[in-house]
């Protein structure tokens, strides 16, 4: 009962959110159309769109997620990815609007009343539910050759150095001696207590004890203790009912949620089977659509066709002349068309005909096709919104359990059915049209001349590329790419483990012409957007604008290779590392080099989603190679990796990663040329150290109390990463540690003091960044645009055209 109760409150969540995307797409074509005032009033047109449009995705991903009819979530599924792809396009038109990756939403969110929390775009479970056995599958073979290689990650076990037996016996004995020295100090201080105390005694029973003072010391004392307590009860009360302290059992997990999860689990079950269930009833239902309507469909459809051709031959005295099956058949003229309709469309057709022919012929497409075309079009859009308004009305009272609809799937099948018998039956009117034709008017086809097939004249095709691997198989060359160390285990990291909080500051500061630093919460969603949802779904990555690489860029520490690895584990993608010390010395040569990366290139595109990892990178676009590193050739991929880009498709779901915390070494503009997007990952700001030092203590088994200032510690780690907080919280945290802070709780003073010795990432450094990042395209361009210089693109595109003209001339 209580999963049928759900059931209904996400048909619901599934019906609201289906009404509020119809009226914003309704709200969005008017809007686009209607002249624009200024950049500033079309940015925040663009900005509440992309809001509602994340409003919308969380709530259509979780009704996708939790109900368990299949047909609704197959249809829940398509509007879901549209959703995802029409949130990339506005994020890629605030960016060339605003000419910058990270906006700030301050003032429409408290116009729309949401919390920056609800602006966090969440990750589609079935990212990795929908494929978690390939997954499992593929980290089994992956763990099982690097064990059989030696290669497998152990746990880390420190390196033991072995000692002459005379000094292990030494330092056995000092360790002895120093127990029994603590033993005999422990033995002698209860001795002397022992003393202590008969000694008072003695002195104390000559003086005669006042009973009366005696007691009323007691009371004194058990007073004001009890006062204490009760005052510390009281105060604690007013900051949980004030909200600035948790609630005693807040982090403790409650039988509510532990039930929820159970009917999640039960959830998953039931979708998997109805899923199964569905598959299996696709195909009997159409093998017995097949065998029971198959013949009626057969025979109705060639007497439709032959009603066709006497109705020409009554209207225009010639036989009509059949469509190709290129152009679609009898399906073209027969499309949600009757018979009447069909009469009427050759009549008004005839008429179009007699004028046309006083008319030049027009290039391209007759207005004939294009209005079959348009109707096409129009046919497909109303079977959607059909589909989407059918669930709404239709009553499922009978369908307790939420299992497919069989009377959907037979209409489904009888259209699928229809098209299959329809090229059968197109085959045997052509033939009968043709001996109709020799035997009524006594016309004879004489076999057409195959025409040379239309092409590109004068231009050469492009080559396709060789298989170098032909012979080989999938299998074999991912072994291979393993056992070079090419193709490793991404680390179990969850994008949500990347710690970070919404930058409160960023408009306030635009307002004023100052640029903010990004906080680690945009940062993290850019990674979802550009990364994780076009990696994670095929049709979003083939649809939405193509991000084929991406560039980290930060002091170390900040968190790039995590969230390298982090894209991996929610999309379950592959990691190759062609960092240049990784692939220093494999497959040597030029021959080599081709070889490696056909190899990586062609196991990335048989098993996507693929990452391939280039750490680093700023050594592969040297400006001089150091001497030390001559010999590893760092510059091996610079003139590959352009290439490579270019043969990337919107179909193959690989994305080239470069992360580097040295961007200053690289040639700038080869640097740009490769990476499309480039994201600068800054040192934490204050709300986020702050986030980061409660969750990073609570991570690692300590308690957080009022003895340890938290804000303090944030106040004063200003300029250092997460990376030092984690080594700082690790060296403090001992096991033994962990286990004193019953009596002796967490101090400020003990993390700040082993923090000390870190140097941390000083202004200069991150001002440093900034100025390399202005010198990027994008940053060029926006620096144009806030001075008034307009934008670089069109003087770049006038200097090409100028040279193209120059080099035509000689």
């Amino acid at each position: 009962m209580l999963s049928n109760d759900l059931g209904r409150t996400y048909n619901k969540m599934w019906h609201q959110t289906q009404e509020a995307l119809n009226s914003l797409l309704d709200k969005e074509s008017q809007k686009m159309t209607e002249p624009q005032k200024s950049q500033v009033f079309f940015f925040q047109m663009l900005a509440t769109f992309y809001i509602k449009y994340v409003q919308i995705f969380r709530n259509m991903e979780t009704a996708y997620d939790q109900i368990v009819h299949p047909q609704k979530r197959t249809l829940i599924r398509k509007i879901l990815d549209g959703v995802m792809g029409r949130i990339l396009e506005l994020k890629n038109e605030m960016v060339e609007l605003e000419l910058t990756e990270f906006h700030y939403f301050d003032d429409i969110l408290q116009d729309l009343k949401l919390a920056p929390q609800q602006l966090d775009i969440p990750i589609p479970r079935y990212f990795l539910k929908e494929k978690l056995e390939v997954i499992k599958g593929r980290e089994k073979i992956l763990a099982q050759i690097l064990a059989e290689s030696g290669l497998a990650v152990t746990d880390l076990k420190y390196s033991v150095k072995s000692i002459p037996i005379e000094e292990a016996v030494k330092w056995i004995q000092i360790a002895e001696r120093a127990r029994q020295g603590r033993l005999r100090a422990l033995f002698m201080k209860q001795i002397y207590l022992q003393e202590y105390r008969a000694k008072l005694s003695k002195v104390a029973g000559k003086k005669v004890t006042d009973t009366r003072a005696a007691a009323l010391c007691i009371q004194k004392a058990w007073r004001g203790f009890h006062q204490y307590r009760r005052t510390e009860k009281e105060r604690e009360e007013e900051m949980i009912f004030l909200g600035m302290d948790p609630p005693p059992l807040f982090n403790e997990v409650s039988t509510t949620i532990i039930q929820a999860e159970s009917v999640n689990r039960l959830r998953e079950e039931v979708q998997i089977k109805h899923e199964e269930n569905y598959k299996e009833a696709l195909v009997t239902i159409k093998d017995n659509l097949k065998l029971t309507e198959g013949p009626d469909i057969k025979e109705s459809l060639q007497d439709q066709i032959r009603h066709w051709f006497i109705e020409c031959r009554n209207l225009t005295g010639t036989f009509p002349d059949y469509p190709d099956e290129e152009e679609g058949g009898s399906a073209i003229i027969f499309s949600n068309k009757t018979t009447q309709q069909v009469i009427d469309e050759i009549i008004a057709n005839q008429e179009e005909e007699e004028k046309s022919r006083k008319k030049k012929k027009e290039k391209g497409k007759t207005p004939k096709k294009a209005k079959k075309e348009k109707e096409r079009k129009v046919t497909k859009e109303k079977s959607k919104v059909k589909n989407l308004y059918m669930w709404m009305n239709k009553d499922e009272s009978w369908n307790f359990p939420q299992d497919y609809d069989p009377e959907l799937i037979k209409e489904e099948k009888r259209r699928e059915l229809e098209s299959e018998l329809r090229v059968q039956v197109d085959e045997l009117m052509r033939q009968e049209l043709k001996n109709l034709k020799l035997a009524v008017n006594r016309e004879k086809e004489y076999p057409v001349k195959p025409g040379k097939k239309k092409g590109k004249k004068g231009k050469r095709g492009k080559k396709k590329d060789k298989d170098l691997t032909a012979d080989r198989s999938i299998e074999s060359l991912y072994k291979e790419l393993v056992e070079e160390g090419l193709l490793i285990q991404a680390l179990k990291v969850k994008l949500s483990d990347y710690i970070g909080e919404y930058s409160y500051l960023g408009t306030t500061l635009r307002q004023v012409s100052i640029e903010p630093m990004p906080s680690l919460l945009d940062v993290r969603q850019l990674i979802t957007l550009y990364g994780i949802l076009p990696l994670g779904s095929a049709a979003v990555h083939e649809k939405a604008p193509l991000v084929k690489s991406l560039l980290l860029v930060g002091p170390s520490g900040v968190g790039k290779k995590m969230l390298v690895h982090a894209i991996c584990t929610e999309t379950g993608a592959n990691l190759f590392n062609l960092s240049s010390d990784n692939i220093a010395g494999k497959y040597p040569g030029k021959s080599g080099l081709q070889m490696m990366l056909h190899v990586v290139f062609k196991v990335a595109r048989e098993l996507q989603p693929s990452v391939v990892w280039i750490d680093d990178t700023e050594k592969t676009f040297y400006k001089k190679v150091p001497n030390a590193e001559k010999m590893n050739e760092p510059k091996r991929l610079k003139k590959q990796l352009p290439k490579i880009l270019k043969l990337l498709k919107p179909d193959d779901r690989i994305l080239i990663v470069g992360t580097t915390q040295r961007p200053f070494d690289a040639e700038l503009q080869s640097f740009c040329k490769v990476y499309q997007k480039i994201i600068l990952v800054p040192r934490p700001d204050y709300a986020s150290r702050y986030v980061l030092w409660k969750q990073i203590i609570q991570h690692h088994g300590g308690v957080l109390s009022k003895t340890l200032n938290v804000s303090c510690l944030a106040k004063v780690t200003d300029g250092f990463t997460q990376g030092h907080i984690v080594k700082v919280v690790k060296d403090v945290l001992t096991d033994r540690r962990i286990r004193q802070q019953t009596h002796k709780p967490l101090t400020a003073g003990e993390f700040t003091a082993a923090i000390t010795s870190m140097n941390p990432v000083y202004k200069e450094e991150e001002e440093s960044f900034k100025s390399w990042y202005a010198r990027t395209p994008l940053g060029k361009r926006r620096a144009l645009a806030l001075t008034g210089g307009g934008q670089e693109k069109p003087k770049d595109k006038g200097k090409k055209t100028e040279k193209g003209k120059k080099e035509k001339r000689k």
